[in-house]
């Protein structure tokens, strides 16, 4: 159990980087505002999506999700 903790702690250390890293990126391409935005959002909503995954790693094995 302490192992799965210390590997999420990990995934979410560097997929805060990652995510700084890009918005940092973003914001020194030479784009429109609007393009920006967007851009912003996809990355934010693929590291939401990342940590969701990250997470379910902690279900366990045979866990029916919301009782289906």
């Amino acid at each position: 159990m302490i192992g799965e903790l210390i590997s999420l702690l990990i995934v979410v250390l560097v997929l805060g980087v990652v995510l700084w890293l890009l918005m940092w990126a973003i914001d020194m391409l030479p784009m429109e505002g609007p393009f920006k935005q967007v851009a912003k959002v996809i990355v934010v909503v693929i590291a939401v999506l990342v940590l969701i995954m990250a997470l379910l790693n902690f279900l366990p094995v045979g866990h029916h999700f919301l009782g289906c």
